[in-house]
């Protein structure tokens, strides 16, 4: 088991930035790709970026604004968010798995969400 604890979200002006934190306890963190998912009210949980041990991977709309990285002696993935825009609104979510995939399907364990609202 993995448990997974963001941090991080809140409140922010569009141009603004943010730097979501997740937490990692359990099996051996460094074993896990990590990946980086947000949902928005009534739409379907989307992937926003995943990294491994040395590859990272964005989808287009946060390419050059997210940057993701991990801390693996301190079981931490983080996920730095930059001109953020009111589309970026939403519960953003970790998750760890095995396979490097953009699929939610290829994680085993996510966190509880921490909510991100960009205002104009």
């Amino acid at each position: 088991q993995v448990q997974l604890v963001e941090s991080g979200g809140g409140l922010v002006q569009a141009g603004g930035s943010l730097r979501l934190s997740c937490a990692a306890s359990g099996r051996t963190f460094s074993n896990y790709a990590m990946g980086w998912f947000r949902q928005a009210p009534g739409k379907e949980r989307e992937f926003v970026a995943r990294i491994t041990w040395v590859s990272t991977y964005y989808t287009e709309s946060v390419k050059g604004r997210f940057t993701i990285s991990r801390d693996n002696a301190n079981n931490t993935v983080y996920l730095q968010m930059n001109s953020l825009k009111p589309e970026d609104t939403a519960v953003y979510y970790c998750a760890a798995g095995v396979a490097y995939s953009s699929l939610r399907s290829a994680y085993d364990y996510w966190g509880q969400g921490t909510q991100v609202t960009v205002s104009s």
